[in-house]
């Protein structure tokens, strides 16, 4: 699935609305989400080999909660599509889903990190 082109990396406005301007909470939050991104992208890559879709469904569900809380738009969307392949059973089709996943959350911490940056500098 290619990014949609009407669908944002990150919400800045929508976050820094719901951390108030907060350059340190901010800062706060992005390392949290580094720590849990790796752990997550790792439970799916598990639950892929093992075949488990509940396992990868749960993992997905986690992920995109986690970016939907902090303005990620992409990555949201590709969690959700994850979730659905998952607990439809489309394993095959989630190992795709999976690695567009791992390229949407990449692109969404970076932004993360840049916009962190942006307001500790300001």
């Amino acid at each position: 699935m290619a990014s949609d082109s009407s669908v944002t990396v990150l919400d800045r406005a929508a976050l820094l609305d719901r951390i108030g301007d907060d350059a340190e909470f901010l800062q706060e939050l992005a390392a949290m989400f580094c720590e849990q991104r790796q752990s997550l992208l790792a439970e799916i890559q598990s639950a892929l080999q093992a075949g488990d879709a509940a396992a990868l469904a749960r993992a997905a569900h986690t992920l995109k909660g986690c970016v939907g809380n902090l303005g990620a738009g992409s990555a949201f969307q590709a969690a959700l599509r994850l979730e659905l392949l998952a607990r439809n059973r489309q394993l095959s089709e989630a190992q795709r889903a999976a690695l567009e996943l791992e390229d949407e959350v990449l692109r969404f911490e970076q932004a993360l990190l840049r916009l962190a940056e942006e307001l500790h500098a300001a």
